[in-house]
């Protein structure tokens, strides 16, 4: 019960600032591109508003999960934080395929799904970001050199990075 609302306290300081953040997005109001303010408000509101629910209406005892678990959570935080890394160097695509498979085998380790969830999404989701919600920004793929993945890749480890 207490693990629930410091999890609900964290959550809810974390929204709050996210859409704290949002809001210094510069964007044309004329021109009439707000979705990239628009987005984000929407993500940190619904965190909000979940966060509070975990407040308000906690679990009476949570289970927390056994050593393999959390072997599982440190193997998804670490391809995520991997993957925000390589966005830059490697454009959209790869990254998302290969960090989407790799969390869709830990759901369901079967190979084959894991690598179609991979590439799906991949494409869906690149899709549905540059075309449908119009963020012409994201890059598909890019061909880096050593030299840059190796500086995108020492900002995960500590003293190394930039």
């Amino acid at each position: 019960m207490a693990s629930d609302r410091i999890f609900g306290l964290i959550t809810l300081i974390t929204a709050v600032a996210y859409i704290a953040a949002a809001t210094q997005i510069q964007t044309n109001f004329f021109s009439g591109e707000f979705l990239p303010k628009l987005f984000p408000l929407l993500i940190g509101g619904v965190a909000a508003l979940c966060s509070l629910t975990i407040l308000f209406k906690p679990d009476p005892d949570p289970d927390w999960p056994i050593g393999h678990t959390w072997l599982a959570m440190a193997i998804a935080v670490l391809v995520l934080a991997i993957y925000a890394v390589l966005l830059t160097p490697m454009g959209f695509l790869i990254p998302t395929a290969f960090a989407a498979g790799i969390l869709s085998y830990q759901i369901s380790p079967r190979a084959i799904p894991a690598i179609l969830s991979g590439i799906g999404l991949s494409l869906g989701l690149f899709v549905l970001f540059k075309y449908a919600l119009g963020l012409g920004n994201i890059v598909a793929y890019r061909i880096p050199t050593a030299a840059k993945l190796w500086d995108a890749l020492t900002i995960l480890i500590p003293f190394v990075g930039h």
